[in-house]
């Protein structure tokens, strides 16, 4: 499972990067750009993403459930925060902002891999499957 779950956490980043990339060449971290995602949400749900795969990193190589729950719980307001975003890009969509040009099989995927991502990553916290 754990291995499993970084496998399904580099995809989403990789999905997530794309679409960062994107909303940052298109000036949408810029004041004044219409975008409907905040530059405080878009790089907090980043960098929470990000140390939260360090930790789960780290906890591959340590093997101390500890490292496990607290990447769990790291990824709880990245869920969250995602959701925001996706709730305000679906009317986004055809906007001119941004975030509209994303496209949708990569907002989708990034989406998907996330879920599944979170549930391997609490499966292999419970211990389900090893370590």
């Amino acid at each position: 499972m754990a291995v499993a779950a970084l496998i399904t956490w580099l995809v989403t980043a990789v999905a997530g990067f794309v679409m960062l990339g994107q909303w940052v060449s298109r000036g949408g971290h810029r004041p004044g750009s219409g975008t409907r995602l905040a530059p405080g949400l878009v790089f907090t749900h980043f960098a929470l993403a990000a140390v939260g795969l360090v930790v789960w990193i780290v906890y591959l190589v340590a093997d101390k459930a500890a490292l496990a729950w607290v990447a769990f719980v790291l990824l709880l307001p990245v869920e969250l925060l995602g959701f925001t975003m996706l709730a305000r890009w679906i009317p986004a969509r055809r906007s001119g902002t941004a975030e509209s040009r994303f496209p949708a099989p990569v907002v989708v995927g990034h989406g998907l891999f996330a879920a599944a991502t979170v549930v391997l990553v609490l499966l292999a916290a419970l211990g389900v499957g090893g370590s």
